[in-house]
């Protein structure tokens, strides 16, 4: 058994590597590797983590699959793809990979790294300082393209006019307008930054809004147990997967606080604030969704708090919003939510 940790651990130290070789269909995003589960499907539903230094899940190397509640390490992923359970052949597969020259960067390319390494949180709290308000920007264009009307509370929320994006590391820097997103704690530190690069040109059904381009949103920073926050945490809360989800929750149910995750994996994994004792968990209509939505209402059960799933009748609740219509998502959302919070969410306070 000793050598299969030690074997782990090597292989750790060059996640991303083993990533981009066992898991191509793949991509990262900040400190981690998305992908659809742990046989290399296109999708984003399981992630690896490329950095980490405490033991257990916590780890480099580590992943958890959102959508079946599978996790394991690297040594998991190569016996995957060998197709064989064997011990020995998979060991010897990962001794292959490891005496592989692995890539290596010239000394300023160290330097750089060293000093803000490009998913840290230190790196994303220099993208939002280097943002604007989303007042009569893209941003709130874009927005309102997709219907959303809730713009109330959305200091979370930044503009950068000329934010770099590359396809992957060897890619060539574009630059593209983006809404900026800040990514914090129980206690409102900033611990990471979501990056929606959107298309100059405007609105259209096939991109939503998006630049064309490969991935136009991605995630820096911490991020896992942490979320985009809208509005001040109390007794009741919503969360739920994206930002355009739950601002589109917020249009019908304005004074509900609400947090929005990353991915259908983080969704599974917020934390909880002491005083949570109602959490409407928002369900996008996919298998990635069932799992989150199935793990975070056992721990928040745990937790003694009572879990409440909202169902949008499309994909998502931005569907709903931009195809029903406001005054459809508002009783779709009327009907499912507990009697007594009606009147006190679904209105404005003066």
């Amino acid at each position: 058994m000793h050598h299969a940790t030690d074997l782990a651990r090597r292989l750790a130290a060059h996640a991303e590597a083993v990533c981009r070789h066992y898991l191509s269909n793949g991509r990262r995003a900040g400190r981690y590797w998305l992908v659809g589960d742990v046989r290399n499907a296109p999708g984003r539903s399981m992630f690896v983590r490329l950095h980490g230094s405490e033991a257990g899940k916590g780890a480099a190397g580590k992943w958890t699959d959102a959508a079946t509640g599978e996790h394991g390490d690297l040594l998991d992923v190569i016996s995957e793809s060998l197709g064989v359970a064997g011990f020995k052949e998979v060991a010897d597969e990962a001794r292959r990979f490891l005496s592989m020259p692995q890539p290596t960067h010239n000394a300023t390319e160290r330097m750089r790294a060293v000093s803000t390494p490009a998913g840290s949180t230190e790196a994303a709290r220099r993208l939002v300082l280097m943002s604007q308000s989303i007042s009569r920007t893209l941003v709130e264009t874009y927005l309102r393209a997709r219907g959303i009307t809730a713009l109330h509370e959305t200091k979370s929320l930044r503009f950068h006019p000329r934010c770099y994006y590359r396809r992957d590391d060897e890619g060539p820097t574009e630059l593209w307008p983006a809404m900026i997103a800040t990514v914090t704690d129980l206690n409102g530190t900033l611990t990471g930054a979501h990056r929606t690069w959107l298309d100059p040109r405007g609105f259209s059904e096939a991109r939503l809004g998006r630049a064309p381009i490969d991935t136009p949103r991605r995630a820096m920073g911490e991020l896992v147990g942490h979320a985009v926050r809208f509005g001040i945490g109390c007794d009741v809360m919503a969360a739920g997967e994206g930002i355009e989800t739950m601002l589109s929750q917020r249009s019908a149910l304005p004074s509900l606080p609400a947090i929005a995750a990353l991915s259908a994996a983080h969704l599974s994994a917020i934390l909880f604030p002491d005083t949570l004792r109602r959490l409407y968990i928002v369900r996008d209509n996919d298998p990635a969704g069932e799992g989150a939505i199935a793990t975070l209402t056992e721990r928040a059960g745990a937790a003694g708090i009572e879990a409440m799933v909202l169902t949008p009748q499309l994909g998502d609740l931005n569907e709903d919003l931009r195809l029903l219509g406001l005054d459809a998502l508002t009783a779709t959302l009327r009907a499912q939510i507990a009697p007594q919070d009606v009147a006190r969410f679904m209105s404005l306070a003066a």
